[in-house]
């Protein structure tokens, strides 16, 4: 079982080094660049990535191009601001030699967020098959939240995925930005409208769902910011799409 590493970038100079020195369990990373104007390309090459300039596709479609470009069909995917935990790249280091009978795996995503790791909010387990076979499996999601969909039920690891989520909330606030404009832009392509009411009402139910349901209160400050900027994102989303 050889592996191919997959990385999608766009100025990504401070988180790619952490990335790339969690990935000695595969054989080969590429890295697809959108065209960054920092120091990101020359960083993958130092790590001795392959490096391909692309024009942005889309979030899935980049992913499927970087998928394609690689030298075997076992693809590990990950974003630039994720890294292998060490559980995790044990076990991805004990499958190599195995027929792994199925054609995906799927692990925990635990996410760091001002600085600390969340537990709750419904941000974690938040499993994702980041590890599949190219032949049976691809990127699937024209706009936001793209996943891989792989043929049959994958398998499971238990090693997280870490992912370094905003540092500020400023940069939460910018990335919900583009990410609500997609998302609404989503919403109006499959011909669904927001209502008023539910621009009234949504909100303040996520708020709840994420800070109480889903004990989001457990997570301390990070919880509620969580909470409160979940309920943002909602609004924003539906009142884009009206």
């Amino acid at each position: 079982m050889l592996i191919t590493a997959t990385i999608v970038t766009l100025n990504e100079e401070r988180n790619l080094p952490r990335a790339l020195e969690s990935l000695a369990c595969v054989d080969e990373v590429v890295v697809v660049d959108s065209g960054s104007t920092d120091r990101t390309v020359e960083i993958a090459r130092a790590y001795g990535a392959r490096v391909i300039e692309q024009k942005w596709l889309g979030y899935a479609a980049q992913k499927n191009l970087a998928a394609a470009a690689a030298t075997h069909d076992w693809i590990l995917a990950l974003d630039a601001d994720e890294s292998l935990s060490e559980l995790l790249q044990a076990e991805i280091m004990a499958l190599r030699p195995t027929d792994p009978g199925v054609f995906g795996f799927r692990f925990p995503r635990r996410a760091q967020y001002l600085g600390g790791w969340i537990a709750h909010s419904g941000w974690y387990p938040d499993a994702k098959i980041r590890l599949y076979d190219r032949r049976r499996g691809r990127w699937v999601g024209e706009y936001v939240h793209e996943s891989v969909r792989v043929d049959g039920t994958p398998g499971d690891l238990t090693g997280d995925l870490h992912h370094f989520t905003c540092a500020s909330l400023e940069e939460h606030r910018r990335t919900m930005e583009r990410y609500t404009s997609l998302a609404a832009e989503e919403l109006r392509a499959q011909g669904r409208r927001s209502s008023a009411l539910r621009l009234l009402l949504s909100p303040p139910a996520t708020f709840l769902k994420t800070y109480l349901l889903q004990q989001g209160f457990r997570d301390g400050y990070r919880g509620y910011l969580i909470a409160k900027m979940a309920a943002r994102y909602v609004y924003l989303k539906h009142s884009k799409t009206r």
